[in-house]
């Protein structure tokens, strides 16, 4: 894709985000991602982010900044949402939380298949505890 292609599809991934649409979050995971520091393959990431919208539920990206080269992309994002379900084994503390979120993602024929970044659910069960 060339670059204009990428951060348009970027766009919509960060909309299907924030529309909380999992399966078409799916759509842009290729089923055997790879993920740094996490369970691979789209099935975990899907249940990752269903765990997150099940603590957060009214959760939120906003991007910052989007940087785009050959078949990769960084991203620096902002996520805010209330913790008003259990997330991490914490009970709803009803605060509304707000973390920048760094995302390196690799992309081929529209799917990631590589990501890494900043581990966001660390930095929410610090913000709820």
């Amino acid at each position: 894709m060339e670059p204009w292609q990428m951060r348009e599809w970027f766009g919509e991934f960060l909309d299907a985000l924030n529309r909380h649409d999992v399966e078409a979050v799916r759509s842009f995971v290729h089923p055997a991602v790879r993920r740094a520091h996490l369970p691979a393959g789209a099935e975990a990431w899907i249940a990752d982010y269903a765990e997150l919208l099940h603590g957060f539920p009214d959760w939120q990206y906003k991007r910052i900044q989007l940087l785009v080269e050959d078949d990769r992309i960084a991203v620096h994002l902002r996520g805010g949402g209330t913790h008003t379900g259990p997330f991490a084994h914490v009970p709803p503390t009803r605060r509304r939380v707000n973390i920048a979120s760094f995302a390196m993602y690799r992309v081929e024929r529209g799917l990631i298949v590589e990501a890494t970044g900043t581990d966001d659910a660390a930095q929410l069960r610090a913000a709820i505890s």
